[in-house]
């Protein structure tokens, strides 16, 4: 924090005190925010080989305060990725496996009689937790899609008229597959809205696949894993979360947010446009994206590495345009190109 001498010489008219420093305070602040990303990163990068973008954009919803739904074909490290991540942090750590019979109560817990007491006790779920992996989160039916509405968006969970509140942070990061659809159920447009990214992540490149079978040649159990160790509490990350809201965004970029979102409801290639939330998200995501690059103040390249990761999942294509294999991402690509950056 800038300080303001007050020694005898500051005081002689001969000797003018200095100008305050114009430097922005929350610049020296916002430090610890890109050394915990650099320091996670190096933690997971331990055992993983590639997927950056991954990383970064979790890194981003992490200090951002958001969800997180990736979507891959099996076998690219999407849970791995998350239990990585789970590992780089003193937090707790819970896996729900989804399938077509898991019941809501599975996941938010349920009361029980006591006999000895002659009460309900409640059991808490395993949703009771800080970092929450939801695998395959398309395989369980709507009921059970339903019972993650609240606990997403309000943190908290209502079983027979009790209100128990989750601890903080609490993010999930659940996974789906985008090919296999057997068996599968498509997630409600109100519980993919409460995500704040959804990551979209393909195989990796031919050197990159080289890499991964000379690191993992002579480790078939997986023991590298086990050297990734915790570098970040529950404590420094909310502290964390607290200098992100702090980054400084001009009324110029608010007013580019709002005029992307305002377009994908405009725009004749999409049925849904997005919502007032996706404007929040891009608005909170894009503060972390440039907290983690060290700056105190967003850019609108900020903005735009994020809004596709935002917005993807949140508007829908028309029926023509989606026969035509148009892709979301590609009408994301010309809104944002066809508007003026702000300078």
């Amino acid at each position: 924090m800038n300080t303001i001498e007050n020694d005898e010489n500051s005081l002689q008219p001969e000797m003018p005190s200095a100008p305050i420093s114009a430097s922005p305070e929350p610049e020296v602040k916002l430090h610890p925010v890109a050394l915990a990303a650099q320091e996670i990163r190096s933690e997971m990068n331990k055992v993983l080989i590639g997927q950056e973008e991954l990383i970064s954009n979790l890194l981003t919803g992490l200090f951002a305060g958001g969800h997180m739904l990736v979507e891959g074909v099996p076998g690219i490290a999407k849970t791995l990725t998350a239990r990585l991540l789970a590992r780089c942090l003193s937090l707790d750590y819970s896996r729900i496996q989804f399938t077509p019979d898991l019941m809501p109560t599975d996941v938010t817990g349920t009361s029980i009689f006591n006999m000895k007491t002659g009460e309900f006790e409640f059991n808490r779920g395993p949703i009771f937790g800080n970092i929450i992996l939801i695998d395959e989160i398309n395989r369980a039916p709507a009921k059970t899609q339903s019972a993650l509405f609240e606990v997403m968006e309000e943190q908290q969970v209502t079983v027979d008229g009790n209100t128990y509140p989750l601890q903080s942070p609490f993010v999930v990061l659940a996974t789906q597959n985008p090919i296999e659809q057997e068996g599968t159920y498509r997630l409600p447009e109100a519980q993919l809205d409460r995500f704040l990214f959804r990551i979209i992540i393909g195989y990796p490149e031919l050197h990159e696949e080289l890499k991964i079978l000379q690191r993992f040649r002579d480790d078939f159990s997986n023991r590298l894993i086990h050297e990734v160790k915790p570098v970040k509490t529950a404590t420094e990350i909310q502290q964390l979360r607290v200098l992100v809201e702090q980054v400084h965004i001009k009324d110029e970029l608010l007013e580019y947010i709002a005029k992307i979102v305002h377009q994908t409801r405009n725009d004749a290639d999409l049925y849904l446009g997005a919502s007032p939330r996706a404007s929040l998200a891009i608005l909170r995501a894009s503060k972390a994206h440039a907290a983690i690059a060290g700056r105190d103040f967003v850019t609108p390249d900020d903005i735009r590495q994020v809004t596709g990761p935002v917005l993807n999942h949140r508007i829908q294509l028309t029926p023509e345009r989606e026969m035509e294999g148009v892709r979301t991402v590609d009408i994301i690509k010309r809104i944002t190109e066809s508007l003026e950056v702000p300078r």
